[in-house]
C-alpha cells in the first residue's frame, strides 16, 4: 500500500494491522507531493467544493463534497475537470521545481 508521511500512517495500530494483513507500507518520499498522483484530484475538489464556500455545517459540506464526486466520476473528461487537474499537477510540480522527467528546474542566473 502506498501511503504518505503523514505521521497518522504510521501509528503502531496500522503497522500491526498491516503485518497481520500481509500488507506491506511503503511510503512516498518527504516533500514529494508531486510524486503522488492522487494529489491532483485535491485541487479540483478544493476548487469546486471548498473554495468561496460558506456551508452551514459539516453535514452540508460533506453533501456538497459527495455531489461534486458523483459529478466529477461521471464527468472524468469534462473539459472544466482536465483544466484543473492540470493546473493543481503544473501547481504541484512548481513548488520544488520538478519537470516532469522528474528533474529539477534549472535556476536563473
Amino acid at each position: 500500500m502506498i501511503l504518505d508521511n503523514l505521521s497518522a500512517h504510521k501509528g503502531a495500530d496500522i503497522r500491526r494491522w498491516a503485518k497481520k494483513n500481509q500488507v506491506e507500507l511503503c511510503f512516498t518520499p518527504t516533500y514529494a507531493s508531486w510524486a503522488n498522483p492522487i494529489e491532483v484530484h485535491f485541487g479540483p475538489l478544493r476548487q469546486f467544493t471548498i473554495a468561496n464556500s460558506q456551508h452551514p455545517n459539516h453535514p452540508v459540506q460533506t453533501r456538497a463534497l459527495h455531489a461534486y464526486l458523483r459529478w466529477r466520476n461521471a464527468n472524468a473528461r469534462h473539459r472544466d475537470v482536465l483544466v484543473a487537474e492540470r493546473k493543481e499537477r503544473a501547481r504541484i510540480r512548481s513548488e520544488k521545481g520538478i519537470r516532469w522527467g522528474g528533474r529539477p528546474l534549472k535556476a536563473a542566473a
